[in-house]
């Protein structure tokens, strides 16, 4: 079987000609309306009614809804009919809010979803997993995802996992036979390479008869979203306590049943921050989206929020510091009378039994390589094999691999692999062997990966269960080089001066991870870790060792796998890149598991969190840099969230339990349009800030939303608006203003305290001087339609009448304005002087 690329003519052997073209064009029409998209259709379709439906059921919907029938109940159709539109436009909000998380998801997803190569009239294509057919030819090789089920028609040393079907992690053989060569859904590519028929699609497959959906890893939940969730729940308790107990001493007192219930309600919608799920939510949908313009295809949004958390960072050598681009350096010929010398040996040798003992027509790059110089330098003659009969899979620790070939008398086997491992398995003698080893150590220190070769020949019928048990005669040394990128020296120190630790986990030998990681600046102290080693430390001590080495060498998946799980357990929040099958496990233990797109293995990709599409490491800072912004962003509008809600809860509550005058100034009307104004703000304008200057040049946040002096600011931010709003309710109150003129002053301080908390919130750190330069194309649109709606409520007579408010004086209005700044504009001063005694701590330079 041919590899090609898409596009290209094939001819497929050893296959009936009836399939070798695979589905012809004018076949597919009726097939795609016959059987459908190849997707799994379990649970419920379509998200918009499902959507509505988790918004009316929300328990502020619910509020709502019964505030405003009971406005209707007693006779205020005004009241009521305003409540009914406010309604429908916090519905709308969540609506548009949802539809546009959702359309950046399903956008994020037809990113995600695997591409499969197909047969289709003579032609290999690529097209989308789900557009695949009954009959399609698929052509599947090494670390690719069974996208339906199948029927093997021609295979090569193919091995499949079948654990997601079976739950067997054990690799089982596939053939032509009819008893070995099914294909399920799910399943993956172990090894070696086939083609296959499609048999069934979507829900017809083992995997969809089943009821099972394919999904990704989702770990366990962030740090922040736990916080969050634990915020909105003690919250929401508040809030139905806080209706409790107004509604009972409201009943008490007046022994009014409903109006005691809508006041209760005023309350508890005052408390309950639904704003807060809402803007998570938005902010870790769309933030992933941004993120694909990038380049950055991110399957589980909210694995953009842990971006900005990472404190280690794990690089797999090859495709991810290097090109992944394999060309044969040097080889070096092995005769027992002169030891190693230069060149592939009489009749090149050495490339000829390294070609015999690779795929012959590969798909790994070091294979790929192995072939070019192969055919580069000229087909030797002296021996020429009728065809292999056997191939021995790559295996062990360190790894070799063997094709055994059919010959007129006795057998030829043919082997490549780790150096340790093929001088082992050729039992040289001791001085022979330290003096290969020393030698592949020396080319190692140069950065080259050094391989083994060696040949035998066999006369027995039955072959050796083990390749170790032929009789090898060793051949020479081959020398392969993958130049480093060119960018990762620029990149690697922008994650060190984000506080981010890097680590080099590599299959290769420790010489070539240390020469490597020198050229690309890679910081490190000259020591290394082996695999081996990492499998023999206690926990306690590879704990410690894992977070001061920065070369991992030698390393197969249990090893690294290990590190990996040391380094969270010591704390760290660990992200590792990847792109062969072998770092599969260690991508899905991982915090943040990141894989190669472009030359990756789809098991890699189907792993993974973040998938690069131009295997480019810088995109990965792109990324950590978006992780900080959403995070910053989202503490952001909860500190807004906290400080506005303190003073909404305070002014409803307070005057009630003081027993003041007017004792219930608010009514659902008043609350319910401060949360127009806050729903948008927290959910809309916050996500849109951008990264302040100073992102990438603090270390990881290994805490929570924010710190305790950070919320006691954020409380006294609220409670400070708190004193300035009661102080002017309870001035005007008894200074003999009526009811409607002591709420217009303190309703209209509320809402011009919220417009001037929305700029200050917008850093903790940097002026409002500052800030006011920040690029947000709807801080203009928020401050005017936060202006527009105070002037509307205060000089329109019937929707000033719905409120309940008097005519505003000029006088009036200036110490509205007035109170609300003195109430918000203390935190500049406090980040004015706080900047100051930071600067007066730096030591001198």
């Amino acid at each position: 079987m041919n590899t090609v690329h898409t596009g290209s003519e094939i001819t497929i052997t050893n296959v009936p000609a009836s399939l070798s073209h695979g589905l012809k064009e004018e076949e597919l029409a009726g097939l795609r309306q016959t059987y459908g998209k190849n997707v799994i259709t379990a649970g419920r379709k379509g998200f918009l009614l499902p959507l509505v439906k988790d918004v009316v059921t929300e328990p502020m919907f619910l509020m709502l809804t019964l505030a405003c029938a009971i406005y209707f109940f007693l006779g205020e159709s005004g009241e009521g009919l305003l409540m009914l539109t406010a309604i429908c436009i916090v519905t709308a909000i969540s609506i548009f809010q949802g539809v546009k998380s959702n359309k950046a998801l399903r956008g994020l997803q037809q990113l995600t979803d695997p591409k499969v190569h197909v047969v289709r009239d003579g032609q290999v294509k690529t097209i989308p997993s789900d557009d695949l057919l009954p009959g399609d030819l698929m052509m599947l090789e090494e670390g690719n995802k069974v996208t339906a089920d199948a029927r093997v028609v021609q295979g090569n040393d193919l091995t499949v996992n079948e654990a997601a079907i079976t739950g067997e992690s054990f690799p089982v053989a596939k053939n032509e036979k009819v008893d070995q060569n099914q294909l399920y859904q799910g399943s993956t590519i172990n090894s070696g390479r086939c083609l296959a028929m499609v048999t069934a699609t979507g829900n017809h497959t083992v995997l969809g008869r089943a009821g099972k959906a394919i999904a990704s890893f989702t770990g366990e939940k962030s740090l922040l979203l736990k916080e969050i969730n634990r915020f909105v729940v003690w919250l929401t308790v508040f809030g139905i306590l806080a209706f409790l107990v107004i509604f009972l001493v409201n009943y008490l007192k007046s022994g009014t049943l409903i109006s005691s219930l809508l006041l209760g309600l005023t309350l508890a919608m005052a408390a309950i921050p639904e704003e807060i799920p809402v803007a998570f939510s938005s902010f870790m949908a769309l933030g992933a989206f941004y993120l694909s313009r990038y380049g950055v295809i991110t399957r589980q949004p909210q694995v953009v929020e842990s971006l900005g958390s990472v404190t280690v960072l794990c690089l797999d050598k090859t495709g991810t510091i290097t090109e992944n681009q394999m060309s044969v350096h040097s080889t070096f010929y092995y005769h027992p009378a002169s030891g190693l010398t230069p060149g592939p040996g009489p009749g090149g040798e050495v490339l000829y039994y390294a070609y015999l003992a690779s795929e012959q027509d590969p798909f790994d790059s070091m294979e790929k390589a192995i072939k070019e110089a192969y055919d580069r330098n000229g087909k030797p003659g002296n021996y020429t094999p009728a065809g292999m009969i056997h191939e021995y899979p790559l295996e062990g620790h360190p790894p070799m691999m063997t094709h055994v070939y059919a010959s007129v008398g006795e057998k030829l086997a043919a082997s490549k692999g780790s150096i340790e491992r093929i001088v082992q398995a050729c039992h040289p003698d001791e001085t022979v062997s330290r003096n290969v080893l020393e030698k592949a150590r020396q080319l190692a220190s140069d950065g080259y990966r050094v391989l083994g070769v060696a040949r035998a020949l066999y006369s027995g019928e039955a072959l050796p269960q083990k390749q170790d048990d032929f009789a090898w005669q060793f051949i020479g040394l081959l020398c392969l080089y993958d130049p480093p990128k060119e960018n990762v020296k620029e990149v690697l120190p922008q994650f060190y001066r984000a506080g981010i630790g890097v680590k080099l986990i590599t299959g290769d030998y420790p010489e070539t991870a240390l020469n490597i990681a020198t050229q690309v600046g890679l910081v490190h102290n000259n020591e290394y870790l082996s695999g081996d080693a990492v499998m023999t430390m206690p926990d306690a001590d590879l704990k410690r060792v894992a977070g001061q080495v920065s070369i991992f060498a030698r390393m197969f998946p249990e090893a690294k796998m290990r590190v990996i799980n040391m380094l969270k357990e010591a704390g760290e929040v660990v992200a590792m890149t990847g792109d062969g099958v072998n770092d599969g496990p260690a991508l899905k233990v991982a915090h943040i598991g990141i894989a190669m797109g472009k030359k990756g293995t789809d098991l890699a990709r189907q792993t993974a969190d973040l998938v690069l599409t131009d295997d480019n490491l810088e995109k990965v800072a792109i990324a950590v840099r978006q992780g900080r912004r959403i995070f910053s962003n989202i503490r952001k509008a909860v500190r807004y969230i906290i400080s506005i809600h303190i003073p909404i809860i305070l002014t409803a509550s307070v005057p009630l339990l003081l027993g003041w005058a007017y004792p219930n100034i608010f009514t659902p009307i008043h609350v319910i349009f401060l949360e127009l104004i806050m729903g948008p703000t927290c959910s809309i304008f916050f996500e849109r800030e951008p990264a302040e200057e100073h992102v990438m040049s603090e270390p990881p946040h290994r805490r929570g939303m924010f710190t305790r002096r950070e919320a006691g600011i954020s409380v006294a931010q609220g409670l400070v608006i708190s004193i300035g709003v009661l102080g002017l309710y309870y001035s005007y109150m008894i200074s003999g203003h009526s009811i409607e003129e002591t709420r217009t002053v303190v309703f209209t301080t509320l809402v011009i305290s919220n417009i001037l908390l929305t700029f200050v919130s917008r850093s903790f750190t940097e002026s409002l001087s500052s800030t006011i330069r920040y690029k947000n194309n709807l801080a203009l649109p928020v401050f005017v339609a936060s202006v527009i709606f105070l002037m509307a409520i205060n000089y329109i007579p019937w929707l000033r009448g719905i409120f309940g408010l008097a005519p505003l004086e000029q006088t009036d209005l200036l110490i509205c304005t007035g109170v609300a700044l003195l109430s918000v504009s203390w935190f500049e001063l406090y980040k004015f002087f706080r900047r100051g005694a930071e600067r007066k701590s730096m030591p001198a330079q």
